[in-house]
């Protein structure tokens, strides 16, 4: 295997990527998690025990690795410590295990507070954010009203800078959305640095790490967070995330140049269905009987919000579209064992929009909005594919899925995942 690699996710999230990177991270030293925050929900099953993990890097739960919050996350202190102390029951001492970026933008209450207003303010078109606070504290990272880890080492400078956003927060909750806040600055000064000193062990220039790291050719693992249809750029705007969550985001999310990552392989996971969380068009969404037979089969309800997922069937369309922009070497289906019981399963080629046949994705929601998918039906195989370990056994009706995908794809499938399990899945 390469170097580098990079995982991510080639829907709308939830591809079940917690489970892949997991799953490879024994084979690399540096897994490295390079956009979002606690927005994100990897579920890794090891055994009987099943973990949550929203900001720290799946990898987290094998012996020996280096696992980077790069400087492209943002991070709630509060969070971070609440999942710290759930894995540290395998992790142990977290010291030379988790990294985190002195370049990092923290993630403070008046963000989660100005997410509820604006979500609230939206009605009808909230975007369904988590309420993490995660757009904010983008959108202060961006007006450069943010602060950063790095900042915390002066407290004098960082008081100033808290003051000055807390009081910004408060102008923008009455001004925009006519409401007063409450917000304690001395509370959130004390306790911010108060969880900083258990964090700041862990602290580093990651950048620089990576920089040594790739220099010298060392195994490193890129972990994306939600999918490339949630990419702040490319994708479904304004019903996405606040970061690029596509391959886009790897080198201003990690601080190595694009001539290090560039040597990277990219492998995209992609469900055999599709789900989405939250508002915005989905072409191939069903809103009956099959949709809620795949929401039952797959579990799908949010790791991190528990709430449940919208499913419909597999959209080549946009899986042809993240595998261009992502440079995707190779797709890795998830869930296979989720359509065993079918007996049709449709993929969308293509779709109709206004009399006319579309085979890229379109910018505009509008249009996206009035696509109607064009399927090619293809014959369910009614056998369990759950914990298949071996390509012989895969029935050759799974095998024209597979196939289907390669062909309006034009990229490999070079994985499937046969269940939760670490140990269940094949190389093909």
């Amino acid at each position: 295997m390469d170097n580098s690699l990079v995982i991510l996710g080639s829907q709308w999230g939830d591809e079940g990527k917690g489970k892949i990177v997991d799953l490879l991270a024994e084979d690399f030293e540096y897994i490295v998690r390079y956009q979002g925050g606690s927005n994100a929900g990897h579920t890794v099953i090891v055994g009987d025990k099943k973990y949550a993990l929203h900001l720290i890097p799946s990898g987290i739960l094998h012996e020996g690795k280096k696992n980077i919050i790069s400087n492209g996350m943002v991070v709630s202190f509060e969070e971070l410590l609440k999942e710290m102390d759930k894995v540290k029951e395998v992790v142990g001492d977290f010291e030379g295990k988790l990294f985190i970026s002195d370049r990092v933008h923290i993630v403070f209450p008046h963000h989660k507070i100005l997410d509820m207003l604006s979500e609230k303010a939206k009605g009808k078109n909230k975007v369904g954010t988590t309420l993490k606070g995660i757009g904010p504290a983008y959108m202060s990272k961006y007006a450069r009203t943010g602060i950063r880890i790095a900042d915390l080492y002066d407290p004098n400078y960082f008081r100033t800078r808290l003051e000055s956003a807390v009081n910004e927060a408060k102008e923008i909750a009455e001004k925009v959305y006519g409401e007063t806040i409450n917000i304690d600055l001395n509370k959130v000064y004390f306790e911010t640095l108060k969880m900083f000193e258990k964090i700041k062990p862990l602290v580093a220039d990651t950048s620089l790490m990576l920089y040594k790291a790739l220099k010298g050719n060392k195994k490193v693992l890129f972990e994306g967070a939600q999918g490339t249809m949630l990419d702040i750029d490319m994708g479904t705007y304004p019903y996405v995330t606040s970061s690029n969550s596509s391959a886009l985001g790897l080198c201003n999310g990690t601080g190595v140049s694009p001539k290090q990552i560039g040597k990277a392989k990219v492998y995209g996971v992609s469900k055999a269905y599709l789900t989405r969380v939250g508002a915005g068009p989905f072409p191939t969404e069903l809103n009956d009987g099959i949709g809620q037979k795949l929401r039952d089969e797959g579990h799908e309800y949010g790791t991190t919000t528990g709430r449940p997922r919208r499913c419909g069937w597999l959209d080549l369309v946009a899986l042809r579209f993240a595998s261009r922009i992502n440079g995707m070497d190779g797709i890795i289906i998830t869930k296979l064992d989720v359509l065993d019981h079918f007996d049709e399963i449709k993929v969308a080629t293509a779709y109709e929009y206004e009399g006319e046949i579309i085979k890229d994705f379109p910018a505009s929601l509008q249009v996206l909005e009035k696509c109607k998918p064009i399927y090619k039906t293809l014959k369910g195989w009614d056998k369990s594919t759950k914990g298949i370990k071996k390509k012989e056994d895969i029935p050759k009706e799974a095998w024209k899925f597979i196939e289907t995908i390669e062909e309006e794809t034009e990229t490999p499938v070079v994985m499937l995942s046969t269940g939760p399990e670490r140990s269940e899945y094949v190389w093909i």
